[in-house]
């Protein structure tokens, strides 16, 4: 899919059962080179993207569940 139209429509499909927060902070990731399994030199596909998304969230969950507040900076 070559057509940035398309592609963009195809992340927005895949991602829209997802919380807002999870997906941003996916993006940010990938953004940043912090997604090890992702080739740096493309963009993810909606699949790699949905991956990171459900990592997020696994993780944003498992800090809620420890009383780790959204946002804090735990390395100081």
């Amino acid at each position: 899919m070559s057509d940035p139209d398309l592609q963009l429509r195809a992340y927005l499909e895949a991602v829209e059962d997802f919380e807002c927060v999870d997906v941003l902070a996916a993006v940010e990731r990938f953004r940043q080179g912090e997604v090890k399994e992702a080739n740096k030199a493309f963009c993810p596909s909606t699949a790699q993207l949905c991956n990171e998304v459900r990592h997020r969230k696994q993780m944003r969950e498992i800090m809620a569940r420890a009383g780790v507040k959204p946002g804090l900076n735990l390395i100081q």
